[in-house]
């Protein structure tokens, strides 16, 4: 049997939806992350030595990064072969897409994360606002330029196009699904009728519905 193995707060969640979406047998094994560091426990550094998540295993291998999570599921368990497109633009564009998620959104993302973070940590009051102004700085001449044009592209590709892919649900959704969720949580989103769509047409989907809900059991320890 599969486990999946799940850091709180992490990208799990685009996993447990593939493996619901496939059918397969799996397990959650859930870890909550240190409350001072915000990092991974030591009992997931033994399974992946960089603590990170989601991390797959399946008999003795062990598989980490989102991406290649994906690939290896659908290329060993999709015997239907449904959520990879066989050739043409199709291919092209889920390739694209199931990279583009962690190589050029995510990054941003986190970047804005961590800023804003930053601004929750105690501080001399006299600082708060020398750094407010330069996490401002930062997110108005850097990421701000720079996520636009991407949810700009998203939205242009999504009125074209019913998924990331062409019209059948694949790995790029998976992928891509995530960070379209982050966005929402740190972008003004807006402008964006049909990542609205899109977002709303995935929460529809009965194999994410159930893979929310066992994420949020296994958080709980149920």
């Amino acid at each position: 049997m599969i486990t999946l193995h799940h850091l709180v707060q992490s990208r799990s969640n685009r996993i447990a939806w593939l493996l619901e979406a496939l059918e397969l047998p799996y397990q959650i094994s859930a870890y909550q992350r240190d409350p001072k560091t915000y990092g991974a426990p030591e009992s997931l550094k033994q399974v992946s030595p960089l603590g990170k998540a989601p991390v797959i295993s399946d008999g003795e291998l062990v598989i980490a990064e989102s991406g290649a999570i994906i690939e290896y599921l659908i290329d060993n368990y999709d015997e239907q072969q449904q959520f990879r497109p066989k050739d043409g633009q199709a291919l092209l564009d889920y390739r694209y897409w199931l990279h583009f998620a962690e190589g050029s959104m995510m990054p941003l993302l986190v970047m804005r994360l961590v800023l804003n973070k930053s601004l929750e940590k105690p501080m001399p009051f006299f600082a708060k606002p020398i750094i407010r102004k330069f996490v401002d700085g930062l997110n108005n001449m850097f990421i701000e330029p720079r996520i636009v044009p991407q949810l700009q592209q998203i939205e242009q590709h999504l009125a074209k196009h019913t998924w990331f892919a062409g019209e059948q649900l694949s790995g790029a959704d998976f992928q891509m699904m995530l960070v379209l969720q982050l966005a929402a949580q740190r972008c003004d989103m807006s402008p964006y009728s049909q990542i609205k769509r899109y977002m709303q047409q995935i929460e529809k989907i009965e194999s994410y519905q159930r893979a929310m809900k066992k994420l949020v059991a296994a958080e709980a320890g149920e």
